[in-house]
């Protein structure tokens, strides 16, 4: 009789560790995500590839993070308990730009540990989304794109249409100077540079350059990411322990 319990309870933690699995690829292929629950602290992988995709659909041979996707996984992030740190990883040339900054400002205004990593490369509007995380990490090989905000399609030539870009702008540039350690002067310099691109105004930089301009907190990959968020995590629960606040 022993046996039979002993064989039941094996298939049923068979079943289950099944079930676990499937629903992790179901969640890689269609959220871009997945929570690893059997690791030293419960963490969220987040991606972050392709293009953003926010306002309007993009045509389906681009490969595009759906900002609809994101933000309501975001949301349970931040509620799930069980989920100790976020570390979001980015391969991303821009997209929408008010998709992006928001999902970037909610990003900022989590509670749980966060930690981003640029791999191959964090352009345009990834640039406030590589800065959003508590600590930003970049692989050597990666580069980022700085450059003014542009439209597609219809564009009014007046006054007004000038005013509104440039507003925008004065956002982003904000967002990405608070989250990080580049001066508001020195970004303007780069997004403005016009030796650089050949049909552009912008710069581009690399990992290394990226970590001397303050852009991003350091210069490092997976490992060290996965390290780095580890650390803030233990420090989060000894803080919250005590009765302090958490703060970068």
């Amino acid at each position: 009789m022993q046996d039979i319990k002993n064989e039941n309870s094996e298939n049923e933690n068979s079943g289950n560790e099944d079930e676990q699995e499937s629903r992790q690829t179901e969640q890689i292929k269609e959220m871009g995500s997945v929570t690893m629950p059997n690791a030293k602290h419960v963490i969220h992988c987040l991606n972050i590839i392709g293009q953003v995709e926010g306002h309007y659909i993009l045509p389906p041979q681009n490969k595009t993070t759906k900002y609809e996707h994101i933000i309501p996984a975001l949301v349970a992030i931040e509620q799930d308990r069980s989920i100790e740190g976020l570390v979001i990883i980015l391969n991303t040339v821009g997209g929408d730009v008010e998709a992006g900054l928001a999902i970037a400002e909610l990003v900022a205004g989590m509670k749980t540990p966060t930690v981003s990593l640029v791999v191959g490369g964090g352009h345009s509007i990834g640039v406030p989304l590589a800065v959003c995380a508590k600590r930003s990490f970049i692989v050597p090989s990666a580069t980022m794109t700085i450059h003014p905000v542009r439209m597609n399609g219809l564009v009014l030539g007046v006054p007004q249409t000038f005013s509104y870009f440039d507003k925008m702008q004065e956002r982003i540039v904000r967002f990405v100077c608070d989250n990080s350690n580049i001066s508001p002067e020195r970004f303007r310099q780069l997004m403005m540079e016009t030796g650089e691109l050949m049909t552009d105004v912008g710069s581009v930089i690399d990992g290394e350059a990226a970590v001397k301009e303050g852009l991003i907190d350091k210069l490092g990959g997976l490992s060290d990411a996965i390290e780095c968020l580890y650390d803030m995590i233990e420090n989060h629960s000894e803080k919250e322990g005590s009765g302090l606040c958490f703060t970068q």
